[in-house]
Order: C-alpha cells, then sequence, then structure tokens
C-alpha cells in the first residue's frame, strides 16, 4: 500500500505583459493645479493659429462679439458637462452622456458625429502647420497642401509604430501655445490702432453669426474632459476651482488674441497667418520663422491626439476593443482609414474644390451637432443649476448650427445612419435575447455578440444624486 502524497500547491504563476498591461491601474486622484492643466490642455489647441484671421475675414471687426458670444457659451457648457461628468461618471463620453436622456438611437448618432468631426479635424491641423511653412519659404496653397499630407503622413507613422502622445507632452505643448500667444499679444501691442476698428461690421451683423460658427472650433473640449470629473478627491470644492481657472485663462487668451489681431494688424487681420503677423511685430523678423516652428510642433503633437482619440472611438462605437489582441492590430487598418480621408480632403483642398473655411466648417459642425444632442439630454437628466444652464446652452448651440449652411446636410447624414445602425443593433438584441449559449445558462447570445455602446440600461439604474429620474422608456 502506498502512501499518497499530498500535493504542494504550486506557486501562482507570473502574469503575462499582455495581462500586466491590460490590468487597468488606479487612477491618481487629481489636485487642482494639473486638473486645472488638463482642463485647459483639452481646451486649447493649434486652431488658434488660424481661426482669429478666418474670423477677421468674415465679420471684420464686429468678429470679436462672436469671441465674446462663444466665451459666455462656453461658461454654459463647463457648468453642464461637469454635471453630466459627475451624473454619469460611466457612461463613456458624449455617447452616453446623450444616451442617458435621448436613448441609445441618440447617443450613437452623437459618437459618430464626434468621430466624424475628429477625423475631419487632423487634416485642418495639418493645414495650419503647412499654412505656416508656406509662409514662410514663400510657397502656395499647392506647397501648402504637399506639406500637409507630409505632416499627415508622418504623424500616421508614428502613430502605427505605437507612439502615443503622452498626457505630460500634451501639456508641454499646450504651455508652448499660451507663450507663443502671450508674447505676441503683449508684444504687438504698441502697433494697435483705433482706426483699424472701423468699419466694424462691413459685412453686416449676420457675419457676426457665420463668424460664430467657425471660431466654435476653439471652443470645443469641454466634453473631453467632463469624465475626469470622478477624479478629484472633493469635486465639490475642487471642480468650480478648476473650471474657473481653465475658463478664465482660455478666455482670457481667446480675447486678447482676437483684440490684437484687430486692432494691430488692421487691413491685414484676416490673415491665415495671423500669429506669424502678430509675432513679426513682437520680436521683429525673427517671429515668422518663430511662429512656423510653433506651428509645426504644434502641428504633430495635436494631430497624434486627434487619430488617437478617433482610434479609441472607432473601438468603441464598433465594439472591437474587445476583440482586440494585445498591442492594437486592429487599430492599424482604422488608423490607414483616418489617413486616408484625410489625405482626400488635403487633395480636394490643393485642386481648390473646397476652402480653408470650408474644411474649418465641416468638423465645427460636427461637433456642434455632438453638443446639441449633449445639452438636450442634460435638459432632461439635470436639476439645480446645471439644469437651468443646460437650456440657455441648448438654444445658444442652436443658434451657432444654424449658420453652418451645407455642412448641416454632411452632420444630418452621419447621425441618421448611426441612428440607422444603432437600430439594427437594437433589434438584433430583440432576436437574440430568447436564444442562451448551450451549456451557459442566463448567458444569451447577444450579450457575445451585441456592440451597441452606452447599452446599460436605465430602468435598472438608480439615478445618482443631483439628476432626474431616467425614463424607463429610454
Amino acid at each position: 500500500m502506498t502512501r499518497s502524497v499530498p500535493k504542494t500547491p504550486s506557486a501562482p504563476r507570473p502574469a503575462s505583459p499582455e495581462a500586466r498591461s491590460a490590468r487597468p491601474l488606479p487612477a491618481r486622484p487629481l489636485s487642482v493645479p494639473r486638473g486645472a492643466a488638463l482642463y485647459i490642455g483639452a481646451l486649447l489647441g493649434p486652431g488658434l493659429l488660424l481661426l482669429p484671421g478666418l474670423a477677421a475675414a468674415q465679420a471684420g471687426p464686429a468678429s470679436v462679439l462672436a469671441w465674446l458670444g462663444l466665451i459666455g457659451l462656453s461658461a454654459l457648457l463647463a457648468v453642464v458637462f461637469a454635471a453630466l461628468g459627475r451624473a454619469v461618471p460611466a457612461a463613456g463620453g458624449v455617447i452616453g452622456y446623450t444616451a442617458a436622456g435621448l436613448g441609445q438611437r441618440a447617443g450613437a448618432a452623437a459618437g459618430w458625429c464626434f468621430l466624424a468631426g475628429v477625423v475631419c479635424g487632423a487634416p485642418i491641423v495639418c493645414l495650419i502647420g503647412a499654412t505656416y511653412v508656406a509662409e514662410l519659404t514663400g510657397g502656395g496653397q499647392l506647397m501648402r497642401a504637399a506639406v500637409a499630407a507630409g505632416l499627415l503622413l508622418a504623424v500616421l507613422g508614428l502613430a502605427l509604430g505605437g507612439v502615443r502622445a503622452t498626457t505630460a507632452a500634451q501639456l508641454v505643448l499646450v504651455a508652448l501655445l499660451i507663450v507663443v500667444v502671450a508674447v505676441a499679444v503683449a508684444g504687438s501691442a504698441p502697433a494697435a490702432r483705433a482706426a483699424n476698428w472701423a468699419p466694424f461690421a462691413p459685412h453686416g451683423w449676420p457675419s457676426i453669426g457665420r463668424a460664430a460658427s467657425t471660431l466654435m472650433l476653439s471652443f470645443v473640449g469641454w466634453e473631453a474632459v467632463a469624465p475626469l470629473t470622478a477624479r478629484f478627491a472633493d469635486p465639490v470644492r475642487q471642480l468650480p476651482r478648476v473650471i474657473a481657472i481653465a475658463f478664465g485663462t482660455t478666455a482670457a487668451l481667446y480675447l486678447g488674441l482676437a483684440i490684437a489681431t484687430i486692432g494691430s494688424l488692421g487691413h491685414r487681420a484676416g490673415t491665415d497667418v495671423p500669429l506669424a503677423e502678430l509675432l513679426q511685430l513682437a520680436i521683429g523678423p525673427a517671429g515668422r520663422a518663430t511662429a512656423a516652428v510653433a506651428a509645426l510642433v504644434l502641428t504633430l503633437g495635436a494631430t497624434n491626439a486627434y487619430l488617437s482619440g478617433a482610434t479609441e472611438m472607432i473601438l468603441q462605437l464598433t465594439g472591437a476593443r474587445r476583440s482586440a489582441p494585445a498591442g492594437g492590430r486592429p487599430a492599424r487598418p482604422l488608423l490607414l482609414l483616418i489617413g486616408a480621408a484625410g489625405l482626400v480632403l488635403i487633395g480636394l483642398y490643393a485642386l481648390h474644390v473646397v476652402s480653408t473655411t470650408a474644411l474649418v466648417t465641416l468638423p465645427t459642425t460636427m461637433f456642434l451637432c455632438v453638443y446639441l444632442t449633449c445639452t438636450a439630454s442634460a435638459t432632461r437628466i439635470l436639476t439645480g443649476p446645471a439644469h437651468l444652464a443646460a437650456f440657455p446652452a441648448l438654444l445658444a448651440v442652436a443658434a451657432v448650427l444654424a449658420f453652418c449652411g451645407w455642412a448641416l446636410a454632411a452632420a444630418a447624414g452621419v447621425a441618421l445612419l448611426a441612428a440607422l445602425r444603432a437600430g439594427g443593433y437594437r433589434r438584433s438584441a430583440v432576436l437574440a435575447s430568447a436564444t442562451t449559449t448551450p451549456g451557459r445558462p442566463g448567458h444569451s447570445l447577444a450579450a457575445r455578440t451585441l456592440t451597441a455602446p452606452a447599452a446599460t440600461s436605465a430602468a435598472t439604474t438608480k439615478a445618482p444624486a443631483g439628476t432626474k429620474p431616467m425614463n424607463p422608456a429610454l
């Protein structure tokens, strides 16, 4: 008779690098300074290098009124999205914010409009950098398009190689932008002339609305940082201070640059390179070279963020994230698709089919549609001061959206296709709900196959404090 020797429990096998990298790391609580830096970083971008000149060309000195109106709208959006971030902390961004109040179809439409805005925005950022380079070297529109295409391909290559701009790098780029703008505004102040403000509205008062629809691209960002509200140790005390710092900083930069562009440049305010003109007044001939270098650096960093953001949004909307192996291989065809769309838009610009203003209008309209659905949802699910802010924000967004013209048709097409796609997911869910996986009671086929975003049922989710009870029918 042999005696059985008890087996010694084997030591747990170490997790693979892929498994370790897949584990979510606990997020470090945000302090007020770091939170404010992240908020400012989400709001500021290379658009400041171009948009003041475009707005001045559209409305003249009256474009300053468009800046003032959008600064007021930005304050309302800050309140609304901060409240949405607290009320629906696990919503998954604009998709969940919209779905919480308007339903799954509207949430899908918001997500795809946001994605379309990101994809269309990448070539605009590349063209901004290319325009400053072409201005420095004396090239024309064809050279701008060639440089823009080269920048897009360069950033695409970095993204395909797995290079991603870190948060610290993004904050450094934003700090660079703030310094460059501050030097340009302060240094060009002696050249300001009161005569440059007359006539005040050379293109009529409706031109202010058109300028506002162009400038709105500079005010996109509050929705991106709304999920950060959950990372504050004491959001009730910290969040108002963070928002006040971010809003005050961005408002001062926007308004200062708008006033300097009109007051110091005069009839030259409608240029595509307003910052180069201001820096030349501020520091002399080296100003144009400084502006070109800053534009190139900001373009590379911002376009990398655009591509990364678009990839993440596509994975979320299509559900590819669950099936994606380590290393992000499925992102490669998606990045190639994004790059191809960007090259097509740049090619149309090179052929004089579309203008810079038209290219800016397209992503701006997409983002405005996202803001429209989110603020409409906020009017249904928020209470208190945020609820009061949601109504004027909704009306203001709708008013600016009315000036977007032809781009509204493109946004409506994207939203319609997204809603139909979401409807297909919903019908599949109904058909699959009666089919369970063999051998695994309670696990329906829909649970394995459906990938529609914002699938959390409002009927089974307790409404967070500060929100209205959600409609079970949604």
